[in-house]
């Protein structure tokens, strides 16, 4: 796993030595940069299910200003202040170690906002839907005006249920083997 473009191209990133993390692939990751491309100048990031860094990391190579990087894993955790100091991106990100609901919740109470919003949750859960509608109950208070989610799942999880979210509509979906990409932005 790798930064794959950016100030920090070909740096070698750290995998958490659990399965409880799946890192995104770098094709993945590639054909997710380039679909997000225009968003990542000055982009504040929020990175809700981090894993290990590397999409909020590949962010601030791409020219992002400031990353709050999430995961509530311990594990997960020193991975990503592992990769971060391998970096040395110290001065743009900001950890946080919640559920991502009190996550989102504690971002909505210090009014935050985040230009683009990274969800790659467990696939087998609920999380997803339930950030999303999150982040629609709240509009405003999370996504800014012109801001993206990017959501990651594979397909076997994924049903209509993520095309019909109040506020929020499906811009861009796009398919890499198993794994899909959906990019939302405000209705």
């Amino acid at each position: 796993m790798r930064i794959i473009a950016g100030n920090l191209k070909g740096k070698k990133l750290k995998s958490p030595t659990t399965d409880k993390t799946r890192p995104t692939l770098d094709r993945v990751k590639e054909a997710v940069f380039s679909m997000v491309s225009s968003y990542t100048k000055d982009a504040k990031v929020l990175d809700l299910f981090a894993g290990t860094g590397s999409l909020a990391l590949e962010m601030i190579s791409r020219g992002a200003s400031f990353c709050l990087i999430n995961d509530r894993e311990k594990n997960a955790i020193s991975t990503i202040l592992f990769n971060i100091q391998l970096t040395n991106t110290e001065k743009y990100v900001k950890i946080s170690m919640k559920d991502y609901l009190k996550c989102l919740k504690k971002i909505t109470q210090d009014e935050m906002l985040f230009d683009v919003i990274f969800i790659d949750p467990p696939y087998n859960s609920d999380y997803a839907i339930k950030s999303l509608q999150y982040i629609s109950d709240n509009k405003g208070k999370v996504l800014t005006k012109d801001g993206i989610v990017v959501y990651e799942s594979d397909k076997s999880f994924l049903d209509n249920k993520y095309d019909n979210i109040e506020n929020l509509e499906c811009i861009n979906t796009k398919f890499y083997g198993r794994v899909v990409i959906k990019i939302y932005k405000w209705r």
